[in-house]
């Protein structure tokens, strides 16, 4: 007996599957509409003759506004370098098991912070009116030398030391936080293996810390390339300043705070592409 042939069915051709893109018409929508907004703000800048664009260009690199310029660059790194440099001293002072030391440097913080920039920098100005002539000489004891606080706090000095010293309690804040961002067992191998309490420091902790310190360091001298604009009031020639003198000299007030608005987009876009590459390179080996 045989047994019937059993036949299967032909076997349909597999079609390969199809990617089908997601659809988003309210993205397009709203890209759409934000391109309308962006032609039309272009286009109230370039069409409108209120601007002065002549006037501007007329300013932009005056040897006046380049001086001020460089004058606002000296100021910013005059008070980054040394507010971060006494911020690092206040920083470790933070962390120090000392409560001397740590309730100094919490309370240079809290009166640094609490101040107004405006405030400390004219009593700096003006501080000839409470101390005219400083001394140096042993404490509580005869003086060896005087010279007047005029002679010796000029405009430029004020400014300098007002900027600090401000700048000081804000980057001690950053860095006390980058240090105590460093695993502790990182402290206890380098302890481990001997190394005494600054090489610890400098070699291991600070360099970790810097990942967590570059973004904000970024952003305080950021904001410090803007807030030289305030040393105006000491008559001092920075970008702000020199600006005003020109425009309440020709009256053109909108196309010199233009160029003022350029210039500072100009320094901090420089100083944006700076930090990028400093937290590239501290970033490496992260995982």
């Amino acid at each position: 007996m045989t047994l019937p042939e059993v036949r299967t069915p032909p076997r349909q051709e597999e079609r390969p599957l199809e990617v089908v893109t997601a659809r988003h018409p309210l993205r397009w929508l709203g890209a759409g509409g934000v391109l309308v907004l962006l032609a039309m703000v272009v286009s109230a800048l370039v069409t409108n003759p209120a601007w002065e664009w002549d006037v501007v260009g007329q300013y932009l690199f005056a040897p006046s506004v380049v001086r001020s310029v460089l004058l606002t660059l000296e100021l910013t790194a005059l008070g980054i370098v040394l507010g971060f440099a006494l911020g690092t001293v206040l920083a470790v002072m933070r962390l120090l098991p000392n409560r001397l030391l740590s309730s100094v440097a919490w309370g240079y913080v809290w009166l640094f912070r609490s101040v107004p920039l405006i405030l400390q920098l004219l009593f700096w100005y003006n501080l000839a009116l409470l101390y005219p002539r400083l001394s140096v000489g042993v404490p509580f004891g005869p003086a060896f030398f005087d010279f007047g606080t005029m002679d010796l706090i000029g405009p430029l000095t004020a400014a300098v030391l007002g900027l600090a010293l401000h700048q000081a309690a804000y980057a001690a804040e950053i860095v006390r936080g980058g240090l105590l961002s460093v695993d502790h067992g990182q402290r206890e191998a380098a302890a481990a293996l001997g190394l005494p309490p600054s090489r610890r420091l400098l070699r291991i902790i600070l360099p970790q810390a810097m990942r967590t310190i570059v973004p904000n360091a970024g952003n305080e001298i950021i904001g410090l390339v803007k807030g030289t604009s305030v040393v105006y009031i000491m008559a001092l020639p920075e970008l702000f300043y020199q600006v005003q003198v020109i425009y309440n000299r020709n009256g053109r007030v909108m196309a010199l705070l233009l160029v003022a608005a350029i210039w500072y987009l100009v320094l901090t876009t420089v100083l944006s592409i700076v930090q990028h590459y400093v937290e590239r390179h501290y970033g490496r080996g992260r995982a």
